[in-house]
């Protein structure tokens, strides 16, 4: 007797999930190049990520097998910026393309952390050690050479100087009011995991839709940001809220009540229950809504 065995793909979260659920090997580019199917379900990834293959594959033939860690910074960046013309979209910085590596790749401007993504893709594939750094205010990336350390701006590829980071870090150190006046720059230096990476991206996005009610495009975002972070609560209210502008009585309520067991000593914890007061009278009112049960949702 035959045998019927389904290969169907998985949707753009299950791929989403199955790229991030362990941080060792983390697929940094792919996990932030399927962020672009919250747009377009049909991209194409493995695409991009051949695009990227190929500007990898040209620049490893120009660098000479004994050149120097800052020799290969040099050519690299000189290929980044210069010859594929990779740089920040200034004149419409807050646009949601630019959070999106597909986007960039085609229009060739972005914002730090999407153009930090490709230019670390191909800095280690030249071998350089190079790492993202989540530098309050304007993501980085470091390279380590003989000299020293490179903190560099993936908007340019210009270099930072201490004095520099110093004064860039001091509104946010101003505006703590606890202890973080006392950190040491090089606590802000530090390697970016690569899920942290791609939080930072997400709450990019969250913070353009999220201020325009564009509550789809926010609920995408925040089933991502779960996955991501299953134990991060305000991510589960933030998905409540998002489901409550959809009319998703069911879920919002859901997600708003994990939050308040999870985070019973929120500041924001009357609101939240004013909140939820609100969605079981709506609920009330429509009892075949509630098709999901309260508590804590597994993610995405």
């Amino acid at each position: 007797m035959p045998i019927n065995l389904s290969f169907d793909p998985p949707n753009a979260l299950g791929y989403f999930e199955s790229l991030v659920q362990s941080d060792t090997g983390f697929p940094l580019l792919e996990a932030a190049v399927c962020l672009g199917q919250m747009q377009l379900p049909d991209l194409d990834v493995q695409g991009v990520l051949s695009q990227t293959d190929v500007w990898q594959q040209r620049l490893r033939q120009r660098v000479p097998q004994d050149a120097s860690h800052l020799a290969k910074l040099m050519l690299l960046n000189q290929y980044f910026y210069r010859e594929l013309g990779f740089g920040g979209n200034l004149n419409d910085y807050y646009a949601p393309d630019n959070s999106f590596i597909h986007h960039v790749v085609e229009s060739r401007r972005g914002i730090p952390v999407t153009l930090a993504v490709l230019w670390l893709e191909l800095a280690q594939g030249l071998g350089l050690n190079a790492a993202g750094v989540s530098f309050p205010g304007h993501f980085m990336v470091k390279v380590s050479l003989q000299a020293g350390q490179a903190v560099i701006d993936p908007m340019t590829g210009q270099s930072f100087g201490r004095d520099e980071l110093v004064r860039m870090l001091q509104p946010y150190r101003l505006g703590s009011g606890g202890d973080d006046a006392d950190v040491p720059l090089g606590l802000y230096l530090q390697a970016a995991p690569g899920r942290e990476i791609v939080v930072r991206m997400l709450r990019n996005l969250k913070e353009i839709y999220k201020s325009h009610k564009y509550g789809a495009q926010w609920l995408a975002v925040q089933e991502r940001l779960v996955i991501l972070m299953p134990e991060c609560w305000p991510e589960y209210r933030d998905r409540g809220l998002a489901h409550a502008l959809l009319g998703n009585h069911a879920q919002a309520l859901s997600d708003l009540e994990c939050y308040s067991v999870y985070s019973p000593d929120s500041v924001d914890a009357d609101a939240v229950g004013r909140q939820m007061e609100l969605l079981r009278r709506q609920l009330a009112q429509s009892p075949q809504q509630r098709t999901t049960p309260p508590g804590r949702q597994s993610p995405g």
